[in-house]
């Protein structure tokens, strides 16, 4: 039975179950064959048009194709961590992927790999869709086979500002009489841009800073995701890298209650300019794929895994908008 057939069903079964026996037969559940089988449909549209991306023989995070010959984009943050990167899109693996680019505000990563005739998602016209709409993602995957995950649309669109606000990802000297970094943070824009322990920052954006009060003027009021060009000093030579700021929240391994109840989430999960959430009860392992309609279509990428009840995407329109700028640089 097609989705749209099937959910009007589900929902009279699962109302009938609630005044009496609270166990919804298997078959019912979110997970279970009947509902798997009526979103067949877009189980096939994942099939082709979603990228797996593996690190060694393990099922790391998903991508959308956004081209036949082989152009795919991902959630960016996630790839830090990948240390054999492979692609697998419908049954065949590419073990030789590049990466082409990263739009650090969005966190998104361009890949690209040697194929030719892949299936492109096609986009929906828009992502303003009622709040209850249906959506699907990408599951557990098999070797050759993808499953599905489905759920609602639970909020509306909307910015989600950053957590604590931007942050270099270091950590300076203590009673240093210059700005002298003590440490580096892993997973952090100073590590990507290769700061080490013992280097000097000497100017931000251009402004040359020589206290601690003066980086943080410069830096109260700037989101994670967004970069800033910093000179530094490392011996006797100066040096201008960009750096991604990341979010203050992601210098500590702090957990509030929500979140020691959520399980596994995006360590990036703010500073978007743009979201649309949904309730798709996945791992942290589904951001990156894409988030379709019953018809199949592309509604927006999966981004990031809030929190046990929210899961963001980028809005079909932002994410039609990223891939033509990616694709022309």
């Amino acid at each position: 039975m097609h989705a749209k057939l099937l959910l009007p069903a589900l929902v009279l079964a699962l109302t009938a179950r609630s005044f009496g026996d609270q166990n919804l037969e298997t078959a019912y559940r979110s997970t279970g064959a009947t509902v798997l089988a009526a979103f067949e449909p877009q189980r096939q549209v994942i099939q082709k048009s979603s990228a797996v991306i593996y690190d060694g023989r393990s099922e790391a995070i998903y991508g959308v194709v956004i081209s036949p010959d082989g152009d795919i984009l991902t959630k960016a943050s996630e790839l830090q961590d990948i240390k054999k990167l492979s692609v697998a899109v419908d049954d065949k693996k590419y073990p030789e992927v590049t990466l082409l680019g990263t739009d650090p505000r969005w966190d998104v990563a361009h890949l690209k790999i040697d194929a030719s005739g892949l299936t492109p998602v096609t986009y929906a016209p828009t992502s303003a869709v009622p709040q209850g709409t249906w959506v699907v993602a990408n599951g557990a995957s098999t070797r050759t086979q993808r499953r599905v995950l489905a759920g609602i649309i639970s909020a509306k669109i909307r910015e989600i500002s950053t957590a604590g606000g931007g942050a270099l990802g270091v950590i300076l000297k203590p009673n240093a009489k210059e700005l002298e970094i003590a440490e580096v943070q892993d997973k952090s824009g100073a590590k990507e841009a290769g700061l080490q322990k013992g280097d000097v920052i000497l100017a931000l954006d251009g402004k040359k800073v020589a206290k601690l009060e003066e980086l943080a003027a410069i830096l109260k009021d700037r989101k994670a995701g967004s970069t800033a060009k910093l000179t530094y000093r490392r011996k006797n030579e100066e040096t201008t890298v960009e750096v991604r700021l990341i979010a203050r929240n992601e210098m500590t391994d702090d957990m509030n209650r929500n979140d020691a109840m959520s399980g596994e989430y995006s360590e990036r999960r703010s500073g978007f300019p743009r979201i649309l959430q949904h309730d798709i009860l996945g791992a942290k392992s589904i951001v990156g794929g894409p988030l379709l309609d019953l018809d199949g279509r592309c509604i927006g990428m999966n981004i990031a895994r809030a929190d046990r009840a929210e899961s963001y995407a980028i809005p079909v329109e932002d994410l039609k908008a990223i891939a033509e700028h990616m694709l022309k640089k």
